[in-house]
């Protein structure tokens, strides 16, 4: 007899429904969430025939946390159904718009019995693979955050401070730099930059981790921050100074963050398998690899084709199609995370790699926007990618482009 399970998750406890090959409700649990709870659903699977060799389907609105980790061991197919599907399929068991926890785990185990061929199981995905996706994102989120407080800091200087913008705002990194955070602590308004002496400033490079030109940084800092400009007064820029001080604070600690996820993610990335092969895509550096590999994954079998990896990646167009009417764009549905990283990717390749500079102009040449032909390049990398993953090869730029000739009808 063949079973199915769907588990409505929750915060404090998760209601489970197991259904039979004919759509009947063989039983339903609500579970906590903590270890009893789980060892109470794995018992209740064990008792419906569950076993190493032909566990019982689990369908979950959730592909991460505690219960899915116990779930998947052995051979067990785990299926993430997005919420909008699971409210689709709601409406099929009933018009009277009626919800309820339990019925939703109902519903989530009929989605297995009638669709399980339409849903994609969660890969089985490497213990590191899925380290470096955790890492990887944490990492990515970071530097959103760091770039976030960064954003109001040079927001805030700008309504009273604006010369500390023209100091550091030039350089790589602006305000992010821990020169300009150990700077704009020493002297947080423009009155106090006024009496800031070269002895100050050479001590507050050196803090920051300054080597080198120390003297003339500190002399080109001194310049520009007794530079003339108009002030607040006195009151709201001693507000500002708090406000400031504070943005700093978390701006330290988002840097902070950034640097050890950084340093973490690298480390880990370096250590696995694919590492040698995505590295040996031209534009492709430590932590793009790693962003691309943490969304991909390492489970050869998760795609069956490049072209699936490329809709994955939000690369290949989608065509929508009616009558006369027929429309081919870019798609909406996509892993965001990837999409962005291969854009990343595709504008580093333009000066890395002869052979993607020649197709970039070449779609160019055809007509297409530059983000069309940066997506456009990528959906042909990607698809690179995938064959020498598949294959076990590194990345060979004569093989890639063979030709400008060869390489311009290919981009038609």
């Amino acid at each position: 007899m063949s079973v199915f399970c769907g588990i409505d998750w929750a915060e404090s406890h998760h209601d489970v429904a197991l259904v039979d090959q004919e759509g009947q409700l063989l039983a339903k649990r609500r579970i906590s969430n903590d270890l009893a709870g789980y060892q109470l659903l794995l018992d209740l699977l064990a008792e419906y025939g569950d076993s190493p060799e032909t566990p019982i389907p689990v369908a979950i609105e959730t592909s991460s946390g505690l219960l899915v980790a116990v779930l998947r061991t052995g051979k067990r197919k785990i299926f993430a159904i997005n919420p909008l599907a699971a409210a689709r399929y709601r409406d099929r068991h009933g018009v009277s718009r009626k919800k309820s926890d339990p019925g939703d785990a109902l519903v989530l185990a009929n989605i297995l019995r009638t669709d399980m061929h339409a849903h994609r199981p969660l890969p089985d995905d490497s213990d590191l693979a899925r380290a470096i996706t955790v890492l990887a994102r944490a990492q990515q989120d970071a530097v959103w955050a760091r770039q976030q407080v960064s954003n109001q800091v040079r927001s805030l200087l700008r309504d009273y401070y604006p010369v500390a913008l023209d100091a550091f705002l030039g350089k790589q990194g602006g305000l992010t730099r821990p020169e300009a955070r150990a700077v704009l602590a020493l002297a947080p308004t423009p009155t106090t930059a006024a009496r800031l002496s070269l002895p100050r400033l050479r001590s507050a490079l050196k803090q920051a981790g300054r080597s080198r030109g120390i003297d003339a940084e500190a002399e080109r800092l001194k310049t520009a921050l007794r530079a003339e400009q108009a002030h607040q007064p006195a009151l709201v820029e001693e507000a500002m100074r708090q406000q400031l001080l504070s943005l700093l604070t978390q701006l330290d600690a988002a840097c902070l963050a950034v640097n050890d996820l950084t340093e973490a993610l690298e480390a880990s990335f370096r250590q696995h398998p694919d590492a040698e092969i995505l590295l040996s895509f031209p534009g492709m550096g430590v932590q793009l690899g790693a962003r691309v590999l943490a969304e991909m994954g390492d489970d050869r079998a998760r795609f069956a084709d490049a072209r699936a990896l490329k809709a994955y990646a939000g690369s290949a167009p989608i065509t929508r199609a009616s009558g006369k009417k027929r429309f081919v764009g870019r798609r909406y549905i996509k892993n965001n995370r990837l999409t962005n990283a291969g854009h990343q990717w595709a504008f580093a390749a333009l000066t890395a790699s002869p052979g993607a500079a020649i197709h970039y102009r070449g779609r160019r040449e055809r007509g297409d926007w530059h983000a069309q032909a940066q997506r456009h390049l990528f959906n042909r990398m990607i698809g690179q990618l995938y064959h020498c993953l598949q294959t076990r090869k590194v990345f060979d730029e004569q093989h890639a482009f063979t030709s400008v000739s060869a390489d311009l009808t290919a981009a038609t």
